[in-house]
């Protein structure tokens, strides 16, 4: 049985204090920004230190990640060259290479100038934070903790050490959840906000599997298919992913309806279902290990989560899955948690929200100094609340268009990717972004490698949406035109014809003229 620690665990230094629940990645880079900040910081972990426990068990709970521009820059903006460490450990990835049911592979490229996104192993980028995070003095780390509730008016916290049943009481200036998707933070909030709050189970589960590496002819480990692809096994209403890692397997991941995965009750139907519609995967995985991970890995669920507002006052904010759990078909879960954090940190440079407490000399100290730091306090108090409703202000928007993007692109990975219209609309976008690169740029690109915020994406993809359409078919008209008049004048070697060049002044002059009237 618990017992309580009635004594309130608060702090004697000179710096404000946050508490932050859920030390997974963004918690750990949380935890990383306030110490830089100069806050006292303590993180709250319901598990036990990730880098103590096998990496194999820490993989099999968790979608393989996709590092891109906005996590670097998260990273990067933490200091201790922190996205230069980490860059050093993944896997680049240039495009999608598409495993066509009848055999044969198709790359599709990101971006037609060399973009690339990383392959990042979760225990490994996991361990990289919590290391930088414990070098700062004014960070404490306590794993298997678990909050139990808040007080949020008062700044308390009850958190129970699960060694020992212990329940103990610690105050905090403000209150960070970064615990996940079914965040203990947010159920509290809840309680004092009205919070609008949606959430959906898609029909999909996932099954984690993997692609061993295989030896060469020099009995050397090498890449079983080509590592700097994300592969992607697309059958309409479901799908296997591959990503590469550093130790030369890929982390493959089955994504289909539970139904399907209800279907399939022993080896013989897993076998028959693979030869069907994954034959090439099966010499890759190898039967035994297909056999032997599909029965035993568990079959997590996909969630997506919408709320708002995502704080209180000036005493508690959520950030991360606890915010917004989105399903992970644009690779940008990790990425909008990351560019949460840094968010965050810009909001408070622009409130001048100080991490140091007034100073007190007891030597000195009058009802004029109590009244001083008093006012002082309530300043802070009051740009704080400003910080974070701007926060949330600022960012509800575009978390929410990545959430519905995210559901828009499994359609778009499990089906689209092998549609002839796609391709070919593909090609074009990738043609008017090779000519006019600073006007048309593909939605992916302007998610995966800019900055560019979601809900600005959105708007803009829509907008060259209707100009590429238009474009599209314009060019066709204009093509048959050209070749209907080529016929009637007797010009029909096209040998003495630069059609390429005829077509790209064609769509230049058709963009210009269309563009001024939508840009």
């Amino acid at each position: 049985m618990s017992t309580i620690d009635q004594k309130i665990k608060n702090s004697s230094s000179a710096r404000r204090r946050v508490a932050i629940i859920g030390g997974g990645l963004v918690g750990s880079l949380s935890t990383i920004y306030f110490a830089k900040r100069g806050w006292e910081v303590l993180l709250f972990e319901l598990r036990k230190d990730p880098r103590l426990e096998d990496k194999t068990s820490l993989s099999q709970r968790s979608i393989n990640l996709a590092l891109s521009a906005r996590g670097i820059s998260a990273l990067k903006n933490a200091g201790s060259n922190l996205d230069e460490v980490v860059l050093s450990q993944v896997a680049p990835m240039k495009g999608r290479m598409i495993h066509r049911r009848k055999g044969g592979l198709l790359s599709q490229l990101y971006g037609v100038f060399g973009e690339c996104i990383y392959s990042v192993d979760r225990a490994t980028l996991l361990g990289l934070l919590l290391d930088d995070a414990e070098k700062s003095e004014n960070v404490k780390i306590y794993f298997e903790h678990q909050l139990k509730q808040c007080d949020f008016d008062a700044r308390v916290l009850d958190v129970e050490n699960k060694n020992d049943g212990t329940i103990s009481k610690y105050e905090a200036d403000l209150i960070v959840g970064a615990d996940g998707a079914y965040s203990t933070v947010r159920s509290q909030l809840m309680r004092v906000v009205r919070m609008n709050y949606q959430q959906e189970f898609i029909p999909h589960a996932y099954c984690e599997l993997t692609i061993p590496p295989k030896k060469n002819a020099k009995g050397e480990f090498e890449f079983a298919m080509d590592p700097n692809h994300l592969h992607i096994w697309p059958r309409h209403t479901f799908m296997m992913i591959a990503l590469p890692n550093l130790d030369k397997s890929f982390t493959c991941t089955l994504f289909m309806p539970y139904e399907k995965f209800d279907a399939i009750k022993t080896e013989d139907d897993l076998i028959t279902f693979y030869q069907l519609y994954f034959t090439d995967a099966i010499p890759l995985i190898g039967e035994q290990n297909l056999k032997r991970d599909y029965f035993l890995n568990p079959k997590g669920s996909l969630i997506s989560i919408k709320c708002d507002p995502y704080n209180y006052k000036d005493r508690a904010v959520i950030i991360g899955d606890a915010a917004h759990s989105m399903v992970p078909f644009y690779g940008q879960g990790m990425n909008c948690g990351f560019q949460d954090v840094e968010i965050l940190d810009k909001i408070f440079e622009q409130h001048n929200i100080n991490s140091q407490k007034p100073e007190i000399n007891i030597n000195t100290f009058n009802t004029n100094s109590a009244k001083e730091q008093e006012n002082d306090d309530m300043k802070f108090r009051k740009d704080l609340e400003r910080a974070l409703d701007e926060y949330t202000r600022y960012r509800h928007i575009d978390v929410t268009t990545i959430c519905d993007l995210a559901m828009y692109n499994y359609i778009e990975m499990r089906s689209s990717v092998i549609s002839p219209i796609y391709i070919t609309r593909k090609k074009i976008e990738e043609w008017l972004h090779w000519l006019f690169p600073s006007r048309i740029i593909p939605l992916y690109p302007m998610v995966s490698f800019t900055d560019m915020r979601y809900s600005d994406a959105q708007r803009r993809w829509k907008r060259q949406n209707f100009l590429i359409n238009v474009i599209a078919g314009s060019t066709v008209l204009a093509t048959f035109a050209a070749l209907v008049l080529g016929l009637r004048c007797g010009r029909c070697n096209i040998q003495n014809v630069n059609y390429k060049d005829s077509m790209v002044s064609i769509i230049k002059n058709i963009y210009e003229k269309i563009s001024r009237k939508i840009f």
